[in-house]
């Protein structure tokens, strides 16, 4: 399987990542080299130590450019969540972690659960492009979506239009609401946001190998101790399944 997949790699002896910085909670910080430090690119730099190959990033400040730089062949395995339109061009693997979605609403708002946003005349702002805003967009029957590039955009769109409520993973929208006196974070979810490795779909061997990977990641407790180590902990789960 490991030959097969090396033989794989656009640039022999490299495996090449996609990287989304815009998720606070994967990538927590920046290195010496300047490569990105957290969850998610010590799960790839693992899988370079399993191909037995070197690593390079190629950081992207959303989900959305992760997804679209795979058809210009500028990574070899991304790291972005799971969902069916960006399936369309990427083969991925199981959920490593996941992560709750909910909805923060502004002080004194009549929207009391999940289920209240969907009405006619709600606005949510939302990160453009982001899983969330991928899950909404196909659920959602009367509430408006209103986009913002990343979620420093998103929550200030929410701010400064006075909108209804705005979307994301549950420990943004706390450390938002600790910004905003008196908004509070809805009970429960409304989606869970599965985090996951994508391949191009033409490479099977490598995605047998990560996927193969990926199991065993999450049985030996590596998820769970890299986790702990980027201070995610109660943040971000192990996945299910």
């Amino acid at each position: 399987m490991t030959e097969d997949a090396l033989s794989e790699l656009t640039v022999p002896g490299t495996l090449r990542v996609g990287i989304n910085l815009g998720n606070i909670l994967l990538v927590t910080g920046t290195g010496p080299t300047g490569d990105p430090q957290g969850v998610a690119p010590d799960m790839a730099a693992a899988i370079a130590g399993r191909l037995g190959v070197a690593v390079s990033y190629a950081t992207f400040a959303t989900p959305g450019e992760v997804a679209d730089a795979v058809e210009r062949d500028k990574w070899d395995i991304g790291l972005i969540a799971v969902e069916p339109k960006r399936a369309e061009k990427i083969a991925f693997c199981d959920a490593y972690v996941e992560i709750e979605a909910t909805y923060l609403v502004p002080e004194s708002s009549p929207l009391q659960s999940i289920e209240d946003v969907d009405r006619p005349g709600v606005r949510i702002s939302v990160s453009d492009r982001s899983a969330y805003d991928l899950y909404l967009t196909r659920t959602l029957k009367h509430a408006q979506l209103c986009r913002a590039q990343g979620l420093r955009g998103a929550f200030e769109l929410f701010v400064t239009e006075k909108l209804d409520a705005l979307a994301g993973l549950v420990p943004a929208l706390k450390e938002n609401s600790e910004n905003l006196p008196g908004s509070r974070v809805m009970d429960g979810r409304f989606t869970s946001v599965r985090q996951a490795i994508g391949t191009k779909p033409e490479n099977a061997a490598l995605k047998a190998l990560v996927e193969q990977f990926i199991v065993e990641a999450k049985e030996s407790g590596l998820v769970a101790e890299l986790i702990e180590k980027h201070g995610v902990k109660g943040k971000l789960q192990v996945a299910s399944g």
